[in-house]
This record gives C-alpha cells, sequence and structure tokens, in this order.
C-alpha cells in the first residue's frame, strides 16, 4: 500500500478516537517530533544527559502515558497514572541532582503538546470543534503532570540544599586541638539554632575524645551577638560545662561589647579579647605556661 494511501487510513482508524488510540496510531511520529523539540529546547542541557538515555525516558513516558488514559482518564491523581508519576518523579530528581533548571525540567513534559496536537488535528480534520476540545483535554492533562514534575523538582532541589548546609555547617565548625586538655572551637557566621546544635555535638564529642578540661569559643567570625545569639552561646557553654569542661569566649571586638552592653546580655563565662589571650589564660589554669627562650633558634643553628 503507498504510504500517502496508509496515512490515510491510519487518519480514519484515530478519527474521534481517544488520546491512547491517538498515541498507539503515532507513536513513532510523536516521539520523533518530541525528541527533535526537546533537543532544540535546551533538554539535554548541554550534554548531561545523553541522546539515548533521553530517547529511553520519551519512550517509557509516552508508554505509560498511553495506558494510563487508556484506562485512568484524565485524573493524574488516579492509580493508573502511578507509573507516569513514579517516572516523572525519577526524572525530576536526577535532573534537580545534575543542575537542570526548573524550565529545562517542565519542557520534558511540555514540549509533547505540539506532536500530540498536530495528531490531534489530523485525527479530527472534518471537525474544528472536536479538535478544540481534544486539544483543551490533552493540554489540561499536560499541565497537570508538568506541575507534578516542578513538584518533584522543587522537592529535590531543596533536599539538595538542606544536604549542602548541613555539610558546610559541619566544615565550618572545625573543633581544635591547641594544647593538651585545651579546644578550640572558631566560629564563623551567624549562629542559628539549626548550627548551634551541631556546634554543640561537635564540642561534646571532640571534649570526650580528647579528655579536654577548657573549650575556647573564639567568635572572632561572628558578625555581630544579639540576644538570640547569646542564648545559642549560652546552650553551648552549659553543655561543655555538664561534661566537665570549662569555656573561654574570645573574640568579642569593642563593637560587639557595646551592643551585649546595650541589650543587656550576660554570658555569664570568662571572655578575652583575642585567641592568644583565652589560651594564655587556659595554658595558665591548667598549670602551663609559655616563655621566650633566650636564644633564638636560628642562631644556635
Amino acid at each position: 500500500m503507498p504510504v500517502c494511501c496508509l496515512k490515510e487510513s491510519r487518519i480514519m482508524a484515530v478519527d474521534r478516537t481517544s488520546l491512547s488510540e491517538l498515541i498507539d496510531a503515532y507513536e513513532s511520529e510523536i516521539l520523533t517530533e518530541w525528541l527533535k523539540l526537546l533537543k532544540q529546547a535546551g533538554g539535554t542541557s548541554g550534554g548531561r544527559i545523553k541522546d539515548a538515555e533521553l530517547q529511553i525516558q520519551c519512550r517509557d513516558f509516552l508508554g505509560a502515558l498511553r495506558e494510563a488514559v487508556s484506562s485512568g482518564g484524565k485524573d493524574v491523581e488516579a492509580a493508573p497514572y502511578a507509573r507516569v508519576r513514579e517516572l516523572l518523579a525519577s526524572m525530576s530528581r536526577s535532573r534537580a541532582f545534575q543542575g537542570f533548571s526548573p524550565g529545562e525540567t517542565a519542557t520534558f513534559v511540555f514540549s509533547l503538546k505540539q506532536p500530540l496536537f498536530e495528531r490531534l488535528r489530523l485525527a479530527h480534520s472534518d471537525d474544528g470543534q472536536a479538535v478544540a476540545e481534544a486539544s483543551w483535554s490533552m493540554s489540561l492533562l499536560l499541565d497537570q503532570l508538568g506541575l507534578h514534575t516542578i513538584e518533584v523538582y522543587q522537592r529535590s532541589r531543596e533536599e539538595v540544599v538542606t544536604r549542602q548546609q548541613e555539610e558546610i555547617a559541619e566544615l565550618s565548625t572545625p573543633v581544635v586541638k591547641l594544647w593538651d586538655g585545651i579546644l578550640a572551637l572558631p566560629l564563623i557566621g551567624t549562629l542559628d539554632s539549626a548550627r548551634t546544635q551541631v556546634v554543640m555535638e561537635n564540642l561534646l564529642q571532640a571534649i570526650v575524645d580528647r579528655s579536654a578540661k577548657i573549650a575556647i569559643i573564639d567568635i572572632t567570625g561572628v558578625p555581630t551577638v544579639d540576644t538570640l545569639v547569646a542564648q545559642h552561646l549560652l546552650k553551648t557553654i552549659a553543655a561543655a560545662r555538664l561534661m566537665g569542661a570549662d569555656c573561654i569566649v574570645s573574640g568579642i571586638r569593642p563593637q560587639i561589647a557595646q551592643t551585649m552592653v546595650h541589650l543587656g546580655v550576660d554570658l555569664n563565662v570568662t571572655s578575652k579579647a583575642s585567641l592568644s589571650d583565652a589560651l594564655k589564660l587556659a595554658l595558665h589554669r591548667t598549670g602551663r605556661t609559655v616563655v621566650a627562650i633566650k636564644t633564638p633558634l636560628a642562631d644556635v643553628a
């Protein structure tokens, strides 16, 4: 049979039929055009997804969509759409981790509209009303699936950001051993409840692991100390004391001291202006001292 006659027979076969039957009849053509549109719209995001992987994702989704529409109607939350939602969720999460933008991720679904619309127009070529109704129904369905894609993407990005914040907080609160029994905890940035918990856990663990008697909390890198920050510091100091370690706060600058006086904040702990002064005090409390030798080492050599 000539190609033109085959096309005409296929159009007649899907005339006034459902979306699932339309996909089944034109799956190859829809897939080809969809992939072309995705690549033009940056669907591979500069090669972060291989063409073969993108083709598999599109083919699997199109097949799942055909089956869902045929048995589940247009309710994307219905059980027949479970496979469709699962595929979109997996795709959205992987793109979120790969650094795709929300628009690039949503394009996966929305770019399918044009190939489907072209096939609907062919199937209902003699009935404009039918084309409009079928196109509107198809558009609403893909819009819902597109929104589902964006929601999963957003949740995945929030998980990435939260995990990165936790890792940064962990790395930005190192506990340093200055001397036997003396630890230093340099703080940089703002203290909030979540970070205070990380600071407290790291300090208490270090006190146990190194049998520390004194912990120096250096706040030189803390931009400002208000009532809330002071409360977080007090919690950390109280927890360290319960573990048998005394605390010294260092790095209180003149501006911070004035702010604390105006706010009526009382840390109720020994404080020093610099880390070196705090270390000198800590050494004194542990029965040690640092003295200058009479002859420099360079001259002895």
